[in-house]
């Protein structure tokens, strides 16, 4: 069985949990290379990417670029069955947050660096007004 194989097997949210931490990681790394280095800052900007409405807002507007095999492992991650839900999300955000990180794990797990880092800039480049 192939890397691809093997990571598209994995429970969904075992992908989202490697996934989670991908887009935090990009999403710091996007910031401090934009130039900011205030930590406060850098904290808030960050959260305001990372939560589950931003998330899945972003999933939303660039659901058109993914390919069958993606949308289906967006799909797992979605219907996949969290033991919680954060209070500061609805239950509809939260899950689609899930299938945007059992994306980004699949991607990473499967090796396929370079198909994730175009999603990741799909997701890191819309612009700020359009997440909320």
């Amino acid at each position: 069985m192939d890397r691809e194989e093997k990571a598209y097997r994995m429970p969904p949210l075992t992908l989202a949990y490697i996934g989670d931490a991908v887009w935090e990681l990009s999403v710091r790394n996007h910031l401090v290379a934009s130039g900011e280095t205030q930590p406060r800052r850098l904290h808030r900007l960050a959260v305001s990417r990372v939560r589950a409405k931003a998330q899945a807002d972003r999933l939303y507007q660039i659901s058109k670029h993914l390919s069958d095999r993606e949308r289906d492992v967006v799909r797992r991650g979605r219907n996949a069955k969290s033991p919680s839900i954060p209070k500061s999300a609805t239950v509809a955000d939260y899950r689609a947050s899930t299938g945007i990180e059992a994306l980004l794990g699949y991607l990473y797990i499967a090796g396929a660096q370079e198909r994730l880092e175009e999603v990741l800039q799909l997701l890191l480049h819309i612009e700020e007004n359009d997440e909320c």
